[in-house]
This record gives structure tokens, sequence and C-alpha cells, in this order.
């Protein structure tokens, strides 16, 4: 990994510059610094996250649930009561809110823990070693 240590913004950026215009990929930049640098953002924008998709899914998954689970119940146990229809949608809506509410819940913090590759063991570096200083982290294959 190639380090690469400046003591101001301006120098910063234009090493920053340089190595995306040299055909460095941004998903092989790390950078440190003291306080945020919003243009630099820009030039490493991050794709979306896919946990979004996870929650998404765990939602559906969880009105599916919410609406089948008690429905097979009284088809399966049927109580008529009067006259009224064996499986009724309005009563299960709030069971199919909750389930969906708790599947989509634990699934956007599974899909936090996949796509963040959590747990995991990496190097950290501490942010004592270098406090005021734009530091430019390179990965090399």
């Amino acid at each position: 990994m190639d380090r690469h240590i400046y003591q101001s913004e301006h120098d910063f950026m234009h090493k920053l510059e340089e190595l995306l215009k040299s055909g460095v990929k941004p998903e092989e930049i790390e950078t440190r610094t003291p306080h945020p640098v919003h243009h630099a953002e820009e030039l490493l924008a991050e794709p979306q996250s896919n946990v979004r998709l996870f929650t998404l899914v765990g939602g559906i998954c969880g009105v599916a649930t919410g609406y089948l689970f008690p429905s097979l119940t009284a088809l399966d146990w049927p109580l008529y009561v009067g006259n009224k229809p064996l499986v009724g949608i309005p009563p299960y809506t709030v069971i199919a809110f909750e389930l969906m509410v708790l599947f989509g819940g634990l699934s956007g913090f599974l899909g936090l823990l996949v796509t963040a590759r959590m747990p995991g063991v990496r190097t950290i570096i501490s942010d004592d070693v270098f406090p005021d200083q734009f530091e430019i982290y390179v990965k090399k294959d």
C-alpha cells in the first residue's frame, strides 16, 4: 500500500486528482483527513449501498408472512362466527405491518453486516499518528 502524506489541502487535492487521471481506480484509494474535504468525496464517489435492497426484500417477506400465516391458519382450523368471512384481510393488516417492520429491520441489519464485510480483521490506523495531515493510501494488487 503506497502512502502519501501532505501538510496542505491544496497539495492533497492536487495529488488525488493526479492519481485519478493516471488511471488509479477510486476503489483503490483511501484517504484520511483532519477535517471533511467535500471535493475529495465527490472525486471518490462510492456506489450506492445494497442495504436498501436487503431491507426491501425483508419487508416484502414480512408482509407476505403477515398475510399468509394467519390466512392459512384460519383455513386449517376454520371457526365460523356470525356469518363473517373465514379469511378477512383487514384484521391481518396489523400483523402484516408489524412483521414487515420486523423482517425489514432485521434484514437491513444483516445486509449492513454482509455489505460491510463485518466482522472482519483489517489494518486499523490510529488517528493519533498523524492528527493534522492529509493522507492518501493507494492499494497495490
